[in-house]
């Protein structure tokens, strides 16, 4: 029997987002967007990204970052074909759907805590809703579905998912007033996630993570499905973010010499100051 391994720290919640990291990260970056790659082609001397209009990108080397479930759909044909090793990784690490459905009321009626639950022999019955007001002060409180009843919600349309949700909050919390509005995530169906999170597999070795993030040749990873100690975390994705970064950069400065190719973009002259607003609840 294998021992359970719990991740350290805390949970956060971005009150205002990503939004603001994300903004800040991509400052004088060449960020395309509606430019989905459909295929990367990779030889010694470069690598040339294919997107589904046909628009090719050429370059030394490049960081692959799409998530695992995109990665087992094959959606992107790698050529030549990724290694057996890597192929393996990617089949072999599982990916789980968890979705959020967020209901917003005129008002609160529910006890200041971070979570409410329940309890019960199958997933459809149990449910857990997230306390937003808690962190931001507005009603809102988070339906958190996952496995087989995420799956089977996401076939739902969005008013009868949100519907769904307002019916096991009823379980909890009889009175409950009613809905004034809704928004449900379908990180499962999406194209460009086809998954939540990875995680590990019954019967395979936790280092199907590190096989996931080595490099083949001019190609390098990164994501939460590549990181070792934080997996489905975005402090994960973000630190082998980092790494892919500099293993690149290495691999760049061994390639042409020890020449400056990567002088830093300046940003704005006065860069607007956006607090992140952490909320540890």
């Amino acid at each position: 029997m294998s021992a359970e391994v719990l991740l350290p720290g805390g949970h956060g919640l971005m009150v205002r987002g990503y939004l603001p990291v994300i903004n800040t990260l991509a400052k004088g970056l060449d960020v395309r967007l509606g430019c989905r790659v459909t295929r990367i082609d990779r030889r010694y001397n470069g690598v040339k990204v294919t997107v589904e209009d046909g628009t090719t990108f050429v370059s030394d080397a490049a960081i692959v970052t799409v998530p695992l479930g995109v990665l087992k759909s094959k959606a992107i044909k790698f050529e030549p074909g990724l290694p057996d090793w890597k192929e393996a990784a990617i089949d072999n690490l599982g990916v789980g759907i968890e979705n959020k459905i967020v209901l917003h009321f005129d008002k609160v009626f529910w006890p200041n805590v971070e979570f409410l639950g329940v309890v019960a022999e199958t997933s459809y019955r149990c449910s857990y809703f997230l306390n937003l007001h808690k962190a931001t002060g507005h009603p809102v409180l988070v339906y958190m579905p996952a496995g087989q009843l995420a799956k089977d919600i996401e076939k739902m349309s969005d008013e009868a998912a949100a519907n769904f949700a307002f019916m096991q909050l009823k379980k909890i919390l009889p009175d409950a007033s009613a809905l004034i509005n809704y928004l449900v995530s379908h990180w499962g169906t999406d194209v460009n996630s086809l998954g939540s999170y990875s995680y590990d597999t019954v019967g395979n070795a936790h280092d199907l993570y590190e096989r996931l993030r080595i490099p083949v040749d001019n190609l390098f990873f990164a994501g939460e499905a590549t990181s070792m100690s934080y997996p489905g975390s975005v402090h994960g994705a973000f630190s082998t973010g980092l790494m892919a970064a500099e293993d690149c950069r290495m691999r760049v400065l061994e390639r042409y010499g020890e020449v400056d190719l990567f002088q830093p973009v300046m940003g704005e002259e006065s860069p607007v100051s956006v607090p992140l607003l952490i909320s540890r609840m």
